[in-house]
């Protein structure tokens, strides 16, 4: 019986796919070579490209000119959206982002730009803002071990935060959480709103994105004890980069 070759390739994917998330063949580890696959799996140069190529697409893999095609390094960032809000030990008050890579003992850093900008709808409307108000971002490259991880664009009403640290450039060593308590618009409700796509060409390349890596866009709205928005978070987290965790405890 003659086997479809479409079949066959992903015989082939499933395979080294399979020894790519047992352990077998770790970040890093370099796959047996196209000639070697060809051999091993009696099948042509093709359909072992075909199977390559799917793993290229799903992020397992990254072909070098010097190495060939290595596994690679899918060390993710545990995220616990709901302990951003929590309070910090003594002495160990962080930004929330640079906190929580801190307690995985990974090191965290970030480039910031600030900007007041006439909101696109999607925020000006979370935000509850009339025509025309304005907005401060923060916009976030944020990085861990010195890679590119992802993306974090702050929006806050202008009029409430003109005179504070959070319309200035720099790093807010406290965080901007901490910053909106101090200004009386503590937040103590928020919603969370969390889809998948493909990136665009600018994520893509600020992110550094392997071809064919989706990304996660997580928008969180956070709102004072007036039920007023006082924040809207657009972060992008390449999906090979994360994993979000949400705990839910009803004891």
């Amino acid at each position: 019986m003659k086997v479809a070759r479409s079949v066959l390739y992903q015989q082939v994917a499933a395979e080294l796919r399979r020894a790519i998330y047992s352990g077998v063949l770790g970040p890093g580890a370099q796959l047996p070579t196209e000639a070697q696959l060809m051999e091993d799996h009696g099948v042509s140069r093709n359909t072992v490209r075909l199977a390559l190529g799917e793993l290229v697409n799903e992020g397992l893999v990254t072909r070098t000119p010097r190495r060939g095609t290595v596994v690679r390094d899918r060390r993710p960032l545990l995220i616990y959206p709901q302990r951003e809000l929590e309070p910090q030990p003594r002495g160990e008050l962080r930004e929330a982002f640079a906190y929580a890579v801190a307690q995985e003992g990974r090191a965290p850093s970030q480039y910031i730009e600030v900007l007041t900008v006439s909101p696109v709808e999607e925020i000006a409307s979370r935000l509850e803002l009339a025509d025309g108000e304005l907005a401060v971002v923060r916009r976030r490259l944020r990085f861990v071990d010195g890679q590119p991880y992802n993306t974090n664009d702050s929006y806050f009403p202008r009029d409430l935060v003109a005179d504070s640290e959070i319309a200035r450039p720099g790093d807010i060593a406290r965080g901007a959480n901490r910053v909106l308590e101090e200004l009386g618009h503590a937040q103590v409700r928020v919603v969370d709103d969390i889809w998948a796509r493909m990136p665009n060409q600018e994520e893509a390349e600020r992110l550094q994105l392997e071809l064919g890596t989706p990304v996660m866009v997580y928008v969180r709205v956070g709102f004072d004890g007036a039920d007023m928005p006082v924040r809207v978070a657009v972060s992008v987290l390449p999906a090979d980069k994360h994993l979000i965790r949400y705990e839910l405890d009803r004891r």
